[in-house]
């Protein structure tokens, strides 16, 4: 592995692109520590502590949320109105024309996106600044609210626009690569944490060794489910063009198990936060507040089962739907109609859709559901061993998910240019 890294370095368009990703990530994590003025973080952060929902926000967002930074909204805002335009796209005849106009629709929907995230960022920071966090006001005249409140919309917008530059300069997805970072920088803390309280007695050691037995289990599963493919086979035709004969080889369609990656963990991470951006303007204390993180909070009971019941129904909900928008089984049985193939046993045309489509549903179902249990069940089995930590199964599953993902990147870079790489 030393080699292939030694090897990638060598390359020197590869070797750009990962320093350029380094830079942001630093860039994304200097920002993480620059707090939003006219703003007590010590007030901020006694709030986060004692609430367990705003602890999981605030590990999501690498500490940020916690201390009140510029960066304290994270992506979440962007992941949303990613979400909505996604639905409105399948909803709305006119949205869904202009995403099959090419990367000219692709354009301007990303462009609608990004109006949708500064505006979901500009409610939810009002709803932090008025709501959850007023008591944290220095001042609370009307400008010291509008500059905290334009602070964070705009620490949230330059986050999209960093995370877009990664994905195109970069290495990897730039909006995982960014929850991800946030994720990671919490673990030195997260483990120091954890330490001092198996000192102390309130956490027992068998509890660790359980959690890292759990750890395990999850990588090893993501990894198991992210390389699993249904291969299709599929036989072309021979046909004579001219003095030429084409056709008459052998292929597959490869159909992944999990066709979507960490995607709907993000985005049913994303919608079960919607609760507490509506709470912010109600403030912790208030009955909502109170209601949310009872009812609604990983951390507590009977919260816990509700959350994660609710999470496990929209990671299977968003991996059909994720799967649906990036696989399409008419195009490809009408693609494969045009060019003399077909699957053995299955007639051309809609015989061949219906197939695939069947054939997905069955695979994709497997996914879902694996990708659920793996994010929910750390989480439930954490609680009812009483182990106070707020790092559980899905942000072990984002982490290794996205990790996953950019690796195979950097292995499709190499691979085009006869390197070895991570992969065997």
């Amino acid at each position: 592995m030393i080699s292939t890294i030694k090897n990638a370095w060598k390359i020197p368009d590869l070797r750009s692109r990962i320093l350029y990703t380094l830079v942001m990530v630093i860039v994304f994590r200097l920002g993480s520590v620059i707090p939003v003025p006219g703003v007590d973080i010590s007030y901020v952060r006694n709030i986060v502590e004692n609430a367990g929902l705003l602890s999981m926000f605030d590990m999501f967002s690498g500490g940020a949320f916690g201390n009140m930074t510029i960066f304290a909204l994270s992506i979440t805002p962007y992941i949303t109105a990613s979400i909505i335009m996604q639905l409105l796209t399948i909803a709305i005849p006119a949205l869904e024309e202009l995403a099959k106009e090419g990367e000219e629709g692709r354009k301007k929907i990303a462009q609608y996106t990004r109006y949708g995230t500064v505006i979901l960022a500009l409610i939810q920071a009002t709803g932090i600044s008025v709501g959850l966090f007023r008591g944290a006001l220095i001042q609370r005249d009307v400008f010291s609210i509008i500059v905290v409140v334009m602070t964070l919309t705009a620490g949230t917008a330059f986050l999209m626009w960093l995370g877009e530059q990664i994905t195109e300069k970069g290495i990897g997805n730039g909006i995982s690569l960014i929850i991800f970072a946030g994720i990671v920088s919490g673990i030195p803390g997260g483990v120091y944490r954890t330490y001092a309280l198996t000192v102390q007695g309130e956490i027992n050691p068998l509890t660790i060794i359980a959690f890292l037995i759990i750890a395990v289990a999850i990588v090893a599963g993501v990894v198991y489910i992210q390389e699993g493919t249904r291969k299709i086979p599929v036989q072309y035709a021979k046909r004579v063009v001219g003095r030429k004969m084409y056709g008459g080889q052998s292929s597959h369609i490869p159909l992944k198990v999990n066709q979507s990656g960490v995607i709907p963990v993000i985005f049913a991470m994303s919608l079960l936060a919607f609760p507490q951006t509506i709470a912010f303007f109600f403030g912790e204390g208030s009955g909502f507040g109170i209601w949310v993180s009872r009812w609604l909070s990983p951390a507590a009971r009977p919260g816990v089962f509700i959350y994660t019941a609710l999470s496990a129904i929209l990671i299977i909900f968003f991996t059909y739907f994720y799967t649906a928008v990036t696989f399409n089984p008419v195009e490809v049985a009408t693609n494969m109609k045009k060019n003399g193939g077909f699957i053995p046993g299955i007639r051309p045309g809609k015989p061949t859709s219906d197939y695939l489509t069947k054939v997905l549903n069955r695979v994709t179902l497997a996914g879902a559901v694996f990708l659920a249990a793996i994010a929910i069940l750390p989480t439930l089995i954490l609680n009812l061993l009483g182990m106070p930590v707020s790092f559980g199964g899905t942000a072990l599953l984002i982490v290794v998910g996205v990790a996953l993902e950019t690796m195979k990147q950097v292995e499709a870079q190499m691979l085009m240019r006869h390197y070895q790489g991570f992969l065997k």
